[in-house]
């Protein structure tokens, strides 16, 4: 590691967002797109098993993360498997639970301190390099892996509470009146689905429901389809796919570097939160944080009593309408930004 180039800061922090972003699309893709469509099916032996196998893989999200954000820093194999290690750790997917006795896995852990824990494992592997000399391989998983992931625990409590907080000041949107309420509950929504913020963590931490869950969601839908509308001309068409899908975290990197990118997205939340509060387009807690991933958002709607006409309307066809929108407003009207820079894939 004596030849490791010099990095910044701010080179620092980007290798770590293009690291996470490309960890969550791979950790989550398989669930976000199966899991929404087995349970239509028949549920039989094999689908059952699918349905776990995919939730499976999910919870490798944070291990993915710490493998990739080391990759992005040119770590060996063992250097990499020891950031990898840390992150599973310290991310909080799994965690002993005292009144069983057992060790419980669910969701993908806190991201930003799955990226706190690797940005520590990463410090110290570049601080010491290669000062263990033949012993490495013994005292890197133990001081490195074992330590930073150590570091990560402790923090995961403060980290939650920051996200906790987060949640409460959306919650408090509900008390308003409900077209300003939709309003600000989707934007909020919209910027924190390209952030490091889980939205279906905070849905589920605030138990947002009815007309509230449906404004989350639209917020969601609404940053997916500015980001589909702004990349069709920009990334392969792998990446656009990939973001329709529910890969909407692997424009972090743009949102840090490009912050111009919220003005078509809060652009494009606000007037699709209207028929929310409109129509009495509701959702659950579970529902809140997908927005139109596996079609969640929509299909929650419909069965809460909104009618097919209308949850198409309402849920496609508004929000891609004001998408394309924001498109000739801010890049070919205003000039804000050029679409070739801001929203271009940096992972």
């Amino acid at each position: 590691m004596s030849n490791q180039p010099k990095i910044t800061s701010k080179l620092f922090f980007n290798k770590v967002l293009s690291g996470t972003a490309l960890g969550i699309i791979i950790g989550l893709m398989p669930n976000a797109v199966l899991g929404s469509i087995l349970k239509y099916f028949p549920q039989t032996n094999f689908v059952i098993l699918l349905s776990q196998t995919v939730v499976l893989f999910q919870l490798a999200t944070p291990l993915l993360i710490g493998a990739l954000i080391a990759l992005q820093f040119k770590l060996n194999p063992m250097q990499t498997a020891v950031v990898a290690g840390a992150c599973l750790v310290g991310s909080g997917v799994t965690m002993y639970n005292a009144e069983l006795g057992v060790y419980l896995s669910a969701g993908t852990g806190d991201i930003i301190n799955t990226m706190l824990t690797a940005s520590i494992a990463i410090f110290l592997i570049l601080l010491v390099a290669d000062r263990f000399g033949a012993v490495n391989i013994i005292l890197s998983p133990i001081l490195i892996g074992a330590g930073s992931g150590l570091i990560g625990l402790y923090l995961l409590p403060y980290v939650k509470s920051f996200t906790t907080l987060i949640g409460d000041g959306i919650n408090s949107f509900t008390t308003l009146q409900p077209i300003l309420m939709s309003l600000l509950i989707a934007c909020s929504f919209a910027i924190l689905i390209i952030s490091p913020i889980s939205t279906v963590a905070i849905a589920l931490a605030i138990q947002l429901n009815g007309v509230s869950a449906g404004s989350a969601a639209m917020g969601v839908a609404a940053t997916t389809l500015v980001l589909v509308v702004h990349s069709l001309k920009v990334n392969k068409s792998g990446v656009t796919l990939a973001i329709a899908l529910g890969a909407m975290k692997t424009m972090m990197p743009n949102l840090f570097r490009y912050p111009i990118i919220l003005i078509p997205i809060l652009f494009t939340a606000s007037l699709s939160s209207l028929p929310v509060a409109l129509f009495n387009v509701m959702g659950t807690a579970s529902s809140a944080g997908f927005g139109l991933v596996g079609l969640v958002g929509p299909l929650a709607s419909i069965d809460a009593g909104l009618n097919l006409l209308t949850a198409i309307v309402v849920w496609f066809i508004i929000p891609t309408l004001s998408a394309l929108l924001s498109l000739l407003i801010f890049e070919k009207g205003l000039k804000l930004y050029k679409k070739e820079e801001a929203f271009a894939y940096l992972g």
